[in-house]
């Protein structure tokens, strides 16, 4: 049962800058939460065959990221970029990924990192679900072909051809079993998959030269009154590092004393009660 994975990846801002983040080749990098979803598929691809697809909304350093993805075995990388983009909200962002993962039909399953190490929201993958219309499980863990056929006259999205799931996820705690029909969309849980380490012929032949595929918002049918900051709802109007003051004070006497002078502090500061 050959696959087609979308992963859907991130050039994220590596440290936080002072104003609005800019990316640049210097201080962008691969979202560290997108590496398992890409693990994920590719170990997807090995056990049932088929290919993946690398998917990227972002301006131009984006195209390092896909190269970092096709280091790592994924079979096509795809940047949607332009101009009009800059200052798009995460609905935006969905918007555009799913115009763009429905052109890459047809697809069984799109994957996402569970979120992003520079925004933090966690929207993306469920929002793009949402525009597409088809099922989404957040947090997983494990996902295989289901046995049985449990969901056998549940709708299927147009284009596309059914298969079903069997889906391991982790939520507050627990770990819950689901059964699913795709096309469908997940996140996968941070500490589901240790993604694999890129030899340097890897890089190398990624690089030279590049392959992947541009496109503008024409390809994805977008209109620039639709994205960047005049199709989005919220915007980020700065960002700005947090500074915690610490001090140190260092105990001394023998271990009992250090241990009554601790007490008294915390004490004194309300953190223990009296």
């Amino acid at each position: 049962m050959p696959v087609h994975s979308i992963v859907c990846i991130k050039s994220v801002v590596r440290t936080a800058p002072d104003g609005v983040g800019r990316r640049t080749p210097d201080n962008s990098e691969l979202n560290p939460f997108d590496r398992p979803a890409l693990e994920a598929a590719l170990r997807l691809k090995a056990a049932l065959g088929g290919s993946v697809t690398a998917l990227s909304m972002g301006p131009p350093v984006s195209a390092e990221v896909l190269a970092e993805a096709q280091a790592m075995g994924v079979d096509r990388a795809v940047l949607i970029c332009g101009p009009a983009l800059a200052g798009s909200d995460t609905l935006v962002t969905a918007r555009v990924l799913a115009a763009g993962i429905a052109r890459l039909m047809p697809y069984d399953i799109v994957f996402f990192g569970t979120r992003t190490s520079d925004s933090d929201t966690g929207q993306v993958g469920p929002q793009s679900a949402t525009v597409l219309a088809i099922p989404f499980i957040g947090g997983v863990k494990q996902l295989e072909p289901a046995l049985t056929d449990p969901l056998a006259d549940a709708p299927t999205a147009p284009g596309a051809t059914a298969s079903h799931w069997r889906l391991q996820r982790l939520i507050d705690g627990w770990e819950e079993s689901w059964q699913v029909q795709s096309p469908m969309a997940v996140t996968i849980h941070p500490r589901a998959y240790q993604a694999r380490s890129i030899a340097l012929g890897g890089i190398a032949a990624a690089h030279a030269p590049l392959d992947i595929q541009t496109w503008g918002l024409a390809d994805v049918g977008m209109s620039v009154d639709s994205v960047g900051l005049a199709g989005s709802p919220t915007r980020v109007s700065n960002l700005r590092k947090i500074k915690r003051p610490r001090t140190c004070r260092m105990l001394t006497g023998e271990p009992r004393e250090q241990v009554d002078a601790l007490i008294e502090e915390l004490t004194t500061k309300g953190i223990l009660g009296s």
